[in-house]
């Protein structure tokens, strides 16, 4: 099983749609599943008037954020979309190594990304769909000061677990045609140290036409097990790679942002995320 969670507005066409007014009125928890029982997707935005925002807490509508203890507890009770059905559960993140590097992703530092956890062991119990995991982890945030499509293209982003450590990529197409790389490994204590970045891997393309460019050993090493998320803008894959020859589990995503511009595909997200007044 996959468990993916995400607090933000950043792709939220009412926000985009209201000139980008007020963030706090555009707030959302997406939570997707992934398993042998299928694909449970939830992403429903919410006004301020549902936001709650303290230290160590935030609460968004029915959902809940909640750090305590040195382990952040994720308390979700969602409706999915496009066909309604409740999506409910608990997940606990205990971070096995904590960074406090922030990293760029553009020259002028308009957009910044820190791996805050970049190995954590991950609980996950659910009651609707009942179920239960719990395995590895990973924890960051993307701070802007702009639209993200204002200063990119798209990049691609991947994440591998290897035994001994964290390797995340990040491979971004900066508006002005510039690409950038970061190659970055992480110990068990959450140092990170710029690592030889793996040759570019092309993987096949989505249904959508996404290309999806990957990081490991260039003879065969990345493999494509399962496509999670295939959209007109964004794509979530779940990987096998090789690393100088160790294996690793890895997780990819492909995002466009000329994609996202677009007013069709703006028109086409309420579809995956609705938007309530409470």
């Amino acid at each position: 099983m996959t468990l993916i969670a995400f607090v933000g507005s950043v792709f939220s066409p009412y926000y985009a749609w209201s000139g980008r007014d007020d963030p706090l009125d555009h707030c959302a928890l997406n939570v997707a599943v992934y398993g042998a029982g299928g694909r449970r997707w939830a992403m429903t935005e919410r006004r301020r008037a549902a936001v709650t925002r303290e230290a160590t807490v935030l609460s968004i509508g029915p959902s809940r954020l909640t750090w305590e203890g040195g382990a952040l507890t994720i308390t979700f009770d969602e409706v999915t979309s496009p066909r309604p059905s409740r999506l409910r559960g608990v997940v606990r993140l205990f971070p096995q190594a904590t960074n406090e590097q922030v990293f760029s992703l553009d020259a002028a530092r308009r957009h910044r990304w820190r791996p805050i956890a970049p190995r954590a062991r991950v609980e996950v119990s659910l009651d609707n769909p009942g179920c239960a995991w719990r395995g590895d982890g990973y924890f960051d945030t993307n701070v802007g000061d702009e639209p993200l499509e204002d200063a990119f293209v798209g990049w691609d982003w991947s994440r591998a677990h290897l035994p001994e450590d964290t390797l995340l990529f990040y491979d971004v197409t900066r508006r002005g045609g510039e690409t950038a790389s970061l190659a970055l490994g992480f110990d068990r204590h959450g140092a990170p140290t710029e690592v030889e970045s793996p040759a570019p891997v092309r993987l096949p393309s989505t249904a959508w036409g996404i290309p999806r460019l990957v990081r490991g050993d260039a003879d065969g090493g990345v493999s494509l097990r399962r496509t999670l998320e295939d959209t007109p803008f964004y794509a979530r894959s779940a990987l096998s790679g090789r690393f100088a020859g160790r294996p690793a589990e890895m997780i990819h995503e492909s995002l466009s942002l000329n994609r996202l511009r677009s007013p069709i595909v703006r028109a086409m997200l309420p579809f995956r995320m609705p938007r309530t007044l409470w």
